[in-house]
């Protein structure tokens, strides 16, 4: 008797794309960096993207976060070294962002177009793996405040700027290149800093530059292994929240008694160790002005807060992409799911929510190049990027939802792309101010630099000139402006969400072709933001086959 071995042939199944070039293959950033004479970032960019795409890059974001980071508290002989041990895929993914300039250009230099490179660079390598971003961001970010203390800078500009790639644990003396990270959060106040318990007692003299012992503990203490973090702690002296420089290793070539309690077990973000953290009288350095901590750290959250926007961005991205590319080969009833008009819809809205996050960010890419020196800048770095936090980190949650749902059952288990998205997307809402927070520093500016509202508002009228609809929105958002306090924060996410919107709207018809800005136009402000995506109702100015094209080219 013939023994049946096979029960059935495997059709109409499709893995997750792989092996493309994330650049080449995204018209948005294209066009920007050829529409603004880029030509040197056009070809970077090109050549990360072909890295970042292949199937060998993909794996190592799946087993980087698969292996996740293990906490070492001890050597085999009870010495306390507090390491955390990272798989190899781990140092990958760190190397690629000092390698491409992702640190090491923003402040190493004048050149221009840097920053919307950075920002390209960011929501490529996004798509692929997130968590090396982390502490990327923080290293980043921390720049501006450490070029503010000549002593430190002189000591470290030259390691932070570094394009070459250091993981070893050795004082940073002894190191070529350096991360920095940051340490705020404590249990009991969370978002609230001022609740802060940690303590720093002077070591001999009180002041800006002086040495202090801190004592107390962090929450959230972000990428432990990172040479250095920027904390938040009271001083015994005076009472104040100040800001401190506290490097892994004392300038003695001692370690520095930073005691990782535990590492976080986190939904996503799986890569990158988040821990609990204790100082035992650990040594550090203040810096910024004494008594004005909260003030000096929140300079470089504005800057992690634009890392949210565009590492959310890149999510987005990718889990369109992956969607548009997974519905265009699987058939269902007959025909390809991408060509079915409920699907159709679906990936159009998507694709324009998307195109919108990618002109927002390049805009604010641009407002962080030219700094707080230019009025106009300022005015686009201290009130819109709350409110881009707010809604593109959590649209991104609605997307990698939808997009998951287009590979059905295959989208919901552990080795697909599509749940490490889904699992992913959160984290930028939470991290670095949550949605009401993020409001609540909208209405803040409001309040306190009416100048800076003015500025955008003017701006966003002369990009409306000639749409009646526009400017009566952007009118319509005044009136919440000028209410009273009470009214605007019970309305603080109305009037964020319709910031956003206008300022998409405005910078789609500026930047996007007509069928982008139109449909988007359609969707966003005649129609009003819906509770899903694909629930609009076209009134014949969706161009589905361009807009699909345009956001991810079939050939």
């Amino acid at each position: 008797m013939e023994t049946i071995t096979q029960t059935h042939t495997v059709f109409n199944q499709f893995e997750e794309l792989q092996d493309y070039n994330l650049y080449d293959t995204d018209q948005v950033m294209k066009d920007y960096f050829k529409k603004n004479g880029l030509k040197e970032f056009d070809q970077e960019l090109k050549k990360w993207g072909e890295i970042l795409g292949t199937a060998e890059v993909y794996k190592d974001g799946a087993l980087a976060n698969t292996y996740t980071p293990v906490l070492q508290a001890f050597d085999t002989r009870g010495h306390r070294i507090d390491s955390v041990d990272f798989h190899p895929s781990w140092h990958r993914f760190m190397r690629y962002c000092k390698e491409s300039g992702l640190i090491g250009l923003p402040f190493g230099g004048e050149q221009k177009g840097r920053w919307s490179y950075i920002a390209a660079y960011f929501i490529l390598q996004t798509q692929v793996e997130a968590g090396a971003l982390c502490p990327a961001t923080m290293t980043l970010s921390c720049m501006p405040l450490i070029k503010d203390e000549p002593q430190l800078w002189a000591e470290l500009g030259e390691k932070l700027n570094s394009f070459e790639y250091d993981a070893r644990d050795l004082p940073i003396s002894e190191k070529k290149s350096i991360w920095v990270g940051m340490g705020v959060t404590e249990k009991q106040g969370g978002t609230d800093v001022r609740q802060n318990a940690t303590v720093a007692t002077p070591v001999n003299v009180s002041g800006r530059g002086k040495e202090y012992s801190i004592t107390g503990h962090k929450w959230f203490f972000s990428a432990p292994m990172c040479d250095a973090h920027l904390v938040v702690a009271r001083t015994s002296d005076t009472d104040e929240i100040c800001s401190f420089y506290v490097p892994r290793w004392k300038p003695d070539g001692t370690k520095n008694p930073l005691h990782i309690q535990r590492l976080k077990d986190k939904l996503g973000n799986r890569s990158n160790s988040s821990s609990e953290i204790e100082f035992n009288n650990a040594y550090g350095i203040l810096i910024g002005e004494e008594g004005k901590g909260i003030r000096t750290i929140m300079e470089m959250a504005n800057n992690t807060r634009f890392c949210c926007v565009i590492g959310s961005t890149g999510m987005m991205r990718q889990a369109l992409v992956q969607a548009i590319a997974y519905t265009r080969q699987r058939k269902v009833f007959g025909k390809e799911l991408y060509n079915q008009p409920l699907m159709r819809n679906l990936l159009v809205d998507m694709a324009l929510e998307v195109e919108a996050a990618q002109a927002l960010s390049f805009q604010l890419a641009e407002a962080f190049e030219k700094g707080d020196g230019h009025p106009k800048s300022l005015a686009w770095k201290r009130w819109v990027t709350p409110a881009a936090k707010y809604w593109v980190c959590k649209r991104t949650e609605a997307v990698t939802a939808e997009a998951m749902e287009c590979f059905g059952g295959n989208g919901y288990i552990e080795d697909s792309v599509m749940t490490r998205l889904y699992k992913e997307a959160p984290v930028n809402s939470i991290w670095e101010g949550s949605g009401n927070v993020m409001c609540l520093d909208v209405l803040r500016v409001i309040k306190k630099s009416p100048e800076l509202v003015q500025s955008v508002v003017s701006d966003l009228r002369e990009m409306a000139s000639d749409s009646k609809i526009l400017l009566n929105e952007i009118a319509d958002l005044e009136k919440f402006i000028q209410s009273d306090s009470d009214t605007r924060e019970i309305y603080g996410r109305v009037i964020t969400e319709k910031l956003i919107l206008i300022i998409q709207a405005c910078l789609l018809k500026e930047r996007a072709p007509e069928f982008v800005s139109d449909a988007f136009f359609q969707l966003r402000i005649k129609s009003g933001v819906t509770a899903h995506f694909g629930t609009f109702q076209d009134d014949g100015n969706v161009d589905y086959d361009a807009i699909l094209e345009r956001a991810f080219p079939s050939k």
